[in-house]
């Protein structure tokens, strides 16, 4: 009697776990459905690129602002071509690009500083170029009467989050009457930061006053970019002057930029350039 009720427990329990495995799965999901059906139901998900920003290292920026640099098709005085009342390309082709944003220190775009804030951003950064001996004290400062300024994108095309916005401020030429000695011709300056990366500014300097070893090691120093070394090749047709070195600043992989240390003699006029 005892082995009879042990083996009807056993086929019962086989029976409801055979049941189970068949119809269980059907009636869950049933069940769950009924659950959730008809109903608003919230979950809080993290998006892994919500709120990212690529930030670029100071090699990486003197990369893409000196290749969008060298890609120009115009001169750097001359037509920036007709206005279509939005971003305009000044290059066209290529794997990096100088596109306009905007033009004048005015106060004219919601995004564009006032002329006031730009021109003092830029005379900090000439404060420190001084102290740092880039230049000499007597060079003035700029004034946003006297400067002609655009606001640029350098961009990366291949990679559009790579791109560097600068300010190019330049001596007004059509302004009468303006003495050029000591002052800043033409300098670009980080839009975000106010770092300087080039210049050409008029000086009481001679080429003979000038340590153009010294001065490329404290202009990286200033960006805060790798060690510089020099370019040997020094082709003495590269450049309208005489005077001058080239260097190369290390970047990513196999990135590179060519830096220049000049001086035009006759005007006395000195300069740094970033090249490809």
């Amino acid at each position: 009697m005892g082995k009879r009720i042990i083996s009807l427990f056993f086929l019962a329990l086989v029976l409801l776990t055979t049941g189970l495995s068949v119809w269980g799965p059907e009636a869950f999901s049933r069940w769950k459905d009924r659950s959730l059906l008809g109903r608003i139901h919230r979950q809080e998900v993290e998006l892994s690129g919500e709120g990212y920003r690529y930030e670029m290292s100071a090699s990486e920026k003197l990369y893409v602002l000196s290749q969008a640099l060298g890609s120009r098709n115009f001169p750097e005085s001359g037509q920036y071509g007709a206005w279509n009342g939005g971003a305009q390309y000044q290059e066209s082709g290529g794997n990096y690009a100088l596109i306009i944003n905007h033009r004048g220190l005015e106060e004219t775009a919601e995004d564009a500083a006032s002329g006031e804030e730009v021109c003092e951003t830029c005379n900090e950064g000439l404060r420190v170029l001084k102290s740092a001996g880039l230049l000499p004290e007597s060079v003035a400062e700029v004034d946003p009467g006297l400067y002609d300024a655009v606001l640029y994108s350098a961009i990366d095309v291949r990679e559009p989050r790579n791109y560097v916005p600068v300010w190019k401020l330049s001596l007004a030429d059509d302004i009468r009457g303006i003495r050029k000695e000591n002052r800043p011709m033409d300098l670009y300056l980080d839009a975000d930061d106010g770092k300087i990366y080039e210049f050409y500014v008029r000086t009481q300097w001679e080429w003979e006053d000038i340590d153009p070893d010294t001065i490329v090691q404290n202009w990286c120093s200033y960006l805060g970019l790798p060690e510089p070394f020099r370019l040997e090749d020094d082709n003495p047709l590269s450049e309208s002057t005489p005077f001058f070195k080239k260097y190369i600043i290390p970047g990513e992989g196999e990135e590179q930029t060519v830096v220049t240390v000049g001086f035009y003699e006759g005007i006395r006029e000195f300069f740094i350039k970033i090249s490809r």
